[in-house]
């Protein structure tokens, strides 16, 4: 009976943590989760079980560990020696915890690093503009038109139209490549 309180507990614990973590709910605090799942546990071994379950969940999150990933990891942890390893009860209630929300958390993970507004949609033409229409000589070249959507979650997006001449495309093909040059030597740094 005790064992199934003390997992029950300890799910309560990783589930409070998730929410508080990758789900950003502020209401589940550190102090609420100990007053309602582990009253009895001492205030420095309560905070010190949250901090270890806390950065486990991050480690497992942060690689995004498929199964084979998580039982290994999870294995290395159990045979830590001293305070910085887990329990074969905590390591099963970790491996059923990320099997049933990985895919949540994941989802949580991504929406949290986007950029708002976010690209939608983009789409582009040439237009070949003459004189008589601009009545401009100077002005008779190719015109790249582009409109982008932008948006961000649950609104209406908003369009922006670009117009560009040879020389303005020249330019963002420049840009982009300086831009494609510098993620390059980054990732082959690391």
């Amino acid at each position: 009976m005790a064992d199934v309180e003390a997992a029950k507990s300890l799910s309560g614990l990783l589930s409070g943590i998730a929410q508080n973590v990758f789900y950003n709910n502020s209401e589940v605090t550190e102090e609420l989760l100990r007053s309602q799942l582990y009253p009895e546990l001492p205030l420095d071994r309560f905070t010190a079980l949250h901090g270890r379950m806390k950065a486990l969940l991050k480690s497992i999150a942060t690689a995004d560990m498929d199964h084979a990933q998580l039982e290994a990891f999870l294995t290395a942890q159990t045979r830590k020696q001293g305070s910085g390893g887990v329990t074969a009860e905590q390591a099963a209630a970790l491996s059923r915890f990320w099997k049933s929300q990985r895919v949540r958390v994941r989802e949580s993970l991504l929406a949290q690093s986007r950029w708002e507004p976010g690209l939608r949609g983009l789409s582009w033409r040439v237009d070949l503009q003459t004189a008589a229409s601009r009545g401009d000589a100077a002005h008779s070249g190719p015109v790249a038109l582009m409109e982008l959507e932008l948006g961000r979650a649950g609104q209406d997006s908003e369009f922006v139209c670009l117009e560009f001449d040879e020389a303005r495309v020249n330019q963002m093909l420049k840009k982009m490549a300086d831009i494609q040059e510098s993620i390059d030597r980054i990732v082959h740094r690391t």
